[in-house]
């Protein structure tokens, strides 16, 4: 391992670097598709739908905190390859065994993976940064890799499920690790530079970093909006099952909520010099909450990708801009640190939320899940408030 590296050399291969995460992250996509399906298919209940989505943030949970200070130790590779290792025997498992069980560990270890390597990656990128306008740049072809997945995964999933076979999408999230992997070893290996000191804070724990209230407030928002984004994952499974639609078409609807994230993200890519990190969330925040609370009666394939769409470039547009302010409240050390703790914070909820999402719905109705998450965001406009309060102490 080499023991430095210039942003610009790593610059040449950022392309790489996202290459890796769409593959690490398609492989979670396809698994969580095709596991919402086969359950489904099986007879299973909307709470099993809730509990199996529940399980990809398990992981993450126990090991974002271990996965920030890998990466601020060690750099990219050590973390990815772990994260490889684990999307790959997941997917393995899912392949062998279209059982409960199989699907359970399958959904377990996926979304371990994409915990693990994305940190790692998040760091890296960090690094190609020179200012804020550049840092949202950066993250919005970051927040592309998951966009990007979750735009083809979907769809080419169903696809398979309803031309060939459950087995046939489980195979395909078999082959995904083993290209990120390959993506991963174009990237230049590089030690992590840092002094004495740098090392000292490093080794604090990473909950000392909640003492800075302008990162409370930005995770507290970051975990409101991420749970947006899994109601409708929640949702459109179900409701799509109960309209009778097809794999494909669901597949399609939850292709339209990634393209349309996909589209925000390089639009931030263009103007992100004229973007305001803050008030772009606020506007996120509010056109979400219109599309929440409307979504549930919308008509057909068409309205439900409709309403995905939109929901998607208000959603989308949501990582660049926390990833840019995250990188900015806290120190260039510790940045392994804050993006894990992030992970944690995100996942944390995640766990609650789909379970919740599924006892919500079979007691009332499917949409319920939205209608809360709209009555959350509204209440998350205060955190905002917050942060903007104290951007203006601070300038």
């Amino acid at each position: 391992m080499t023991s430095a590296a210039e942003p610009a050399d790593l610059r040449l291969a950022f392309p790489w670097l996202i290459a890796t995460l769409i593959a690490v992250h398609a492989c979670m996509a396809v698994t969580r598709v095709a596991a919402s399906l086969w359950v489904l298919d099986q007879g299973y209940g909307e709470w099993t739908v809730g509990v199996l989505l529940s399980l990809f943030a398990l992981a993450p949970l126990f090991l974002s905190l271990w996965a920030g200070r890998l990466a601020d130790r060690h750099g990219f590779h050590r973390p990815v390859g772990i994260g490889v290792l684990m999307a790959l025997v997941g997917a393995l498992v899912a392949l062998r065994s279209q059982s409960l069980w199989a699907i359970t560990i399958s959904c377990l270890l996926s979304g371990g993976a994409i915990s693990v390597a994305a940190v790692a990656m998040q760091r890296e990128a960090g690094l190609m940064a020179d200012n804020p306008a550049e840092l949202k740049r950066v993250f919005s072809w970051v927040a592309l890799g998951p966009a990007l997945s979750n735009a083809l995964a979907p769809v080419a999933a169903g696809l398979l499920i309803d031309h060939v076979s459950f087995r046939a999408a489980f195979a395909l999230a078999v082959l995904l690790p083993l290209l990120a992997w390959g993506f991963a070893l174009r990237v230049p290996r590089h030690a992590p530079r840092q002094t004495a000191a740098q090392a000292g804070a490093a080794a604090r724990p990473a909950w000392d970093l909640l003492r800075e209230p302008a990162l409370r407030n930005l995770l507290l928002l970051n975990i409101v909006l991420s749970a947006a984004w899994d109601a409708h994952s929640f949702v459109v499974p179900v409701v799509g099952h109960a309209r009778g639609l097809s794999a494909s078409s669901i597949g399609l609807v939850l292709g339209s909520f990634a393209v349309a994230a996909t589209v925000v993200r390089l639009a931030i890519v263009r103007w992100a010099q004229h973007l305001d990190e803050l008030k772009a969330l606020r506007a996120a925040m509010a056109l979400a909450t219109v599309m929440l609370m409307g979504y549930a009666w919308l008509p057909g394939t068409p309205g439900l990708m409709l309403g995905s769409a939109l929901l998607g470039m208000a959603l989308g547009s949501v990582q660049p801009m926390v990833l840019a302010m995250l990188h900015q409240v806290t120190p260039a050390d510790r940045h392994g640190q804050a993006l894990g703790l992030r992970m944690l914070a995100t996942n944390g909820a995640t766990i609650a939320m789909p379970v919740g999402f599924g006892l919500l719905a079979a007691a009332t109705t499917a949409a319920a899940p939205l209608w809360l998450m709209a009555a959350l965001l509204l209440a998350a406009q205060a955190a905002a408030v917050r942060i903007g309060r104290a951007r203006g102490a601070d300038s």
